[in-house]
């Protein structure tokens, strides 16, 4: 569905079910419910109900700037296309696993799509203590088919290189870049941190040997384009439920490394282990454990039975890119921890720990975490390495943490 080219301003509550009664989404005279209920740092999110039938959508439109920071931080519109895009690519390979767009339009920047409000975010979920049984499953499933099919082993590679042009996306890495790899590792002022932490954070900064690994990483993010990737993939861009899982919010997409969305939500996970208690942390390391067993499991049936490449049945191949797929998952997962605990946009899990000593202990264990990802990724050959890694930070006793 398409539209003539509009001038771009936000939408309002009203404006917002304007538009959906004019792309006969719903009839005229329909009786509507509108509600903005984005809780992002770069868009506004409308959620349209019908009153009769209790149907929605959601028409999500990005900001010219940064909400998390304001007018002084603009951004550019065209994530917008690029998100709709990456969406309807990823459908082609898991529509199970993201929204249905119904419509979208580059000039006004915005986004209609299936409304999703019977599935709850997973961060918040799992905050609340939940465990979506299946998160790990439907996960290592959507980032194998999404990362092997556009890769220049599931796709002509011709056309995948159209496809790197198509996702060309410099604003939306350029945060990445600054807020992952660099600005946590330096005494920037886009940092936020307690004043207690000071003690630990400086300790970063000053760490060479951590500095040069984590300019390896940052080289990878800023060089390898290896397949479409999210781009951004936490807790807070999945919806979940017991059964069901959605990946949304790919704003960030773009061709980048295999690694990175698997290490991302590798960090979100630990992230949320690090704030519960220590017998509550089981379900939460499972499914790093099962994230990666159906990753690579998927990602080789894949290698064998549709690999276009024709070195593919060289032996070894295939096992060297899941090493370093590993590998670099590892590193880019210690990134995500140092930046989320003492960068610019911090997580729920850690900052919503009312104890404020049980809080700022965990966010010592958390930079404690992720320098040791990020160092020993070569050594740490499997996930269970990576939960004895966590295991090794968690020095505090249970009683403490009560």
């Amino acid at each position: 569905m398409t539209m003539s080219k509009s001038i771009y301003e936000p939408l309002t509550e009203s404006s917002a079910v304007a538009l959906a009664v004019r792309l006969g989404i719903f009839p005229e005279g329909t009786p509507l419910t509108c509600r903005e209920i984005g809780d992002g740092n770069l868009n506004l999110v409308f959620r349209i109900v019908d009153q009769r039938t209790g149907k929605g959508i959601v028409i999500k439109q990005a900001l010219p700037y940064a909400k998390v920071v304001g007018e002084s931080w603009p951004l550019t519109l065209k994530r917008a296309i690029i998100e709709s895009n990456a969406l309807r690519t990823f459908a082609s390979y898991v529509p199970q696993y993201v929204p249905t767009v119904y419509y979208s339009d580059e000039s006004l920047a915005i986004t209609v799509m299936e409304d999703l409000s019977h599935l709850q975010i997973a961060r918040k979920g799992l905050i609340e203590g939940k465990t979506f049984p299946l998160l790990s499953e439907h996960i290592g499933e959507f980032i194998a088919k999404t990362l092997f099919y556009t890769s220049d082993f599931g796709m002509n590679q011709q056309q995948k290189k159209q496809l790197v042009q198509q996702f060309v996306n410099p604003e939306l890495c350029k945060i990445t870049e600054d807020l992952v790899f660099t600005d946590p590792f330096f005494d920037h002022e886009t940092n936020n941190f307690e004043p207690e932490l000071r003690h630990d954070v400086e300790a970063l900064w000053n760490d060479e040997t951590l500095h040069l690994e984590t300019a390896k990483l940052k080289r990878k993010f800023l060089t390898e384009a290896d397949a479409l990737i999210h781009g951004d993939l936490h807790t807070g861009s999945i919806f979940a439920s017991d059964t069901e899982t959605k990946i949304i919010d790919p704003e960030f997409a773009f061709y980048g490394p295999f690694g990175f969305d698997i290490g991302q939500f590798f960090a979100n996970l630990l992230l949320n282990a690090l704030s519960r208690k220590e017998h509550e942390q089981a379900p939460i390391l499972y499914h790093i454990e099962k994230t990666w067993d159906v990753f690579s499991t998927v990602f080789s049936r894949l290698w064998e039975q549709h690999n276009v490449e024709p070195y593919a049945k060289t032996n070894g191949w295939l096992q060297d890119i899941l090493h370093t797929i590993f590998v670099d998952a590892v590193g880019f997962a210690g990134c995500e921890v140092i930046r989320r605990t003492i960068g610019l946009a911090h997580v729920a899990d850690l900052d919503g720990i009312s104890d404020k000593q049980r809080r700022l202990e965990a966010k010592r264990r958390a930079l404690q975490l992720g320098r040791a990802l990020i160092l020993h990724r070569y050594s740490l050959r499997s996930a269970q390495h990576i939960l004895a890694t966590f295991a090794q930070t968690s020095t505090v006793s249970e009683g403490h943490l009560a």
